[in-house]
């Protein structure tokens, strides 16, 4: 069986001639269904890069990234906008909610491109909110949210869609230790009772303890990948 994602020979670079920079050098990578992987390293060490290119934000320079087995290189740009909406999910640092729209619009916007229904977009976002915790809080705008339930909200917009993947950029970067936790608590139980899949960017050693694999980036290539028993995997 193919694993879920797939990158071979994957090279990065930026720039041209003497101002090239190789943000990934040739990487091999596998992660199959089900893994909650963290990506650690350094600023500039080409994790972010390789879970953009996960991600279908960015493509590589060389290389092959497969998703299911099936080349991405070879989809046209309506085939890549399908991928993403229907089986990716995306956390960022800085939460990118609508300032002046409710928690509960602010979930339905994936499912608002997908071309589903005002009537099960709601039904749906408030599930996904309560998934997270705040249910009851689906009326809120993000200024009347704490940053960890802002974050928990861009979480539940992720989850809408039941995506087979959510990559998350450094998801506890904007709240306070205690949220963090809290927030990757969260993660941990959408990874072991839903089944998603999660790829997490962090800098934090005691982020990337959640995660049953970790995988260490320097210059460009992967110099770790280490399997160990996630935090709390006894609870």
């Amino acid at each position: 069986m193919a694993p879920l994602l797939a990158l071979d020979g994957v090279t990065k670079i930026y720039g041209r001639g003497e101002a090239a920079v190789a943000a990934l050098a040739g990487i091999d990578l596998e992660i199959a269904a089900g893994e909650f992987v963290a990506l650690m390293g350094p600023s500039g060490s080409g994790k972010s890069t390789c879970l953009n290119i996960l991600g279908c934000l960015d493509v590589p320079t060389a290389g092959e990234y497969r998703f299911r087995g099936v080349a991405v290189s070879r989809l046209d740009r309506d085939q890549l906008a399908l991928l993403r909406r229907h089986y990716l999910g995306f956390v960022f640092q800085g939460f990118n909610l609508l300032p002046r729209t409710s928690a509960l619009e602010n979930v339905e916007l994936p499912l608002v491109y997908r071309g589903v229904g005002g009537r099960e977009r709601r039904r749906r976002a408030r599930a996904a909110l309560a998934a997270v915790g705040l249910e009851g809080r689906e009326r809120h705008t993000p200024a009347q949210l704490s940053g960890g339930q802002q974050q928990r909200v861009a979480i539940a917009r992720a989850l809408v869609t039941d995506p087979a993947v959510v990559l998350a950029d450094e998801p506890t970067g904007n709240v306070d230790s205690a949220r963090a936790h809290e927030l990757m608590a969260l993660l941990v139980g959408l990874n072991r009772e839903r089944g998603i899949t999660i790829v997490m960017v962090t800098h934090e050693a005691d982020m990337a303890a959640y995660a049953g694999r970790v995988l260490t980036f320097h210059d460009g290539t992967i110099v770790g990948d280490e399997r160990q028993a996630p935090q709390g995997a006894a609870a």
